[in-house]
């Protein structure tokens, strides 16, 4: 007589029946189905060929083979738990560290969501959040082994394997009652007002400052504060203009107004890790959390 052929997710599905004692409960109880758990059950039945179900108004029950089945299928689902244990356990990810440098940008509005899938997954698994200022102080850590993963501006060099997760396109914030041309924002209009941008070697500094540069424009900037939050607040109080990545500046206040560059300008943002790097398992599946939410590859 041939093997019978039937699967974990049947012999799951008769055991939340014989717990509940409604198909129903148990397709809500598995996220599936009334009839899925149904035809299910009917196809484990008609394998194995007996009756393990009594079937009524007062819902499902146990037959008297279907009580000393169920035994053996519970013994079967507790090791396929301990298999699925095992294998986590060689694989890492049963506990162990993923340590991440990255913008406080980046960290406030990308990885949260992430996070917290991840952790719903992965819940031994720690991760380290290393809040950085600069795009060196980024790479730096990832070379050195102080992070296995930066969230980082693109592109980087060949030492590193990146991927893209966002584009973020930089803004004019301006006073309520600054009147700027909405449509056709000019550099000459831009300039004549003070000028408030994070300090020279801070990263999204860089990009401005260079952007300028490339566009022939005298840039003098009035105001050098570091904490974006402090930026937005002086724009709320009139004392000038501040140019930043979007993602940086929020939350904005309805107050301020938006525009943007003469010349539209963006940075790229990413994720990297070193190429040659042995990284643990719990680092491939941050990496894999991450490719799930931005599965663009860039090339080094």
């Amino acid at each position: 007589m041939p093997l019978p052929n039937f699967k974990l997710s049947q012999l799951r599905m008769l055991a939340a029946v014989a717990e509940h004692g409604n198909f129903g409960k148990a397709g809500l109880s598995l996220d599936v189905s009334q009839s899925a758990i149904s035809h299910a059950v009917a196809s484990l039945e008609e394998e194995l060929g007996v009756v393990l179900i009594q079937r009524g108004r007062h819902g499902a029950h146990l037959t008297p083979i279907g009580k000393e089945i169920l035994a053996h299928v519970q013994q079967i689902l507790s090791l396929s738990d301990t298999i699925v244990q095992t294998a986590n356990v060689a694989r890492g990810l049963e506990g162990g560290t993923v340590q991440i440098a990255s913008f406080r940008s980046f960290a406030t509005h990308v990885l949260p969501p992430i996070l917290a899938q991840f952790q719903e997954h992965y819940p031994a698994i720690h991760v380290k959040i290393h809040e950085l200022s600069l795009q060196k102080e980024v790479e730096d850590s990832i070379r050195t082994g102080k992070a296995d993963i930066g969230l980082l501006h693109l592109p980087v060099d060949e030492t590193f394997d990146s991927w893209e997760f966002l584009k973020d396109e930089y803004k004019v914030f301006a006073p309520s009652h600054v009147a700027l041309s909405a449509d056709s924002l000019t550099w000459s209009e831009l300039l004549q007002h003070p000028i408030i941008l994070p300090p020279a070697n801070d990263s999204c500094s860089q990009i401005v400052r260079e952007h300028f540069e490339e566009q022939h424009q005298a840039l003098n900037v009035t105001y050098e504060i570091k904490e974006a939050s402090t930026a937005i607040s002086m724009v709320a109080q009139g004392l000038g203009i501040a140019i930043l990545a979007n993602l940086v500046a929020q939350p904005v206040p309805e107050t301020i107004q938006i525009y943007s560059l003469p010349v539209k300008l963006e940075r790229l943002a990413g994720y990297a890790v070193r190429q040659d790097a042995l990284h643990s398992p719990a680092v491939y599946a941050f990496i894999e959390a991450l490719q799930r939410n931005h599965p663009s590859r860039l090339k080094s």
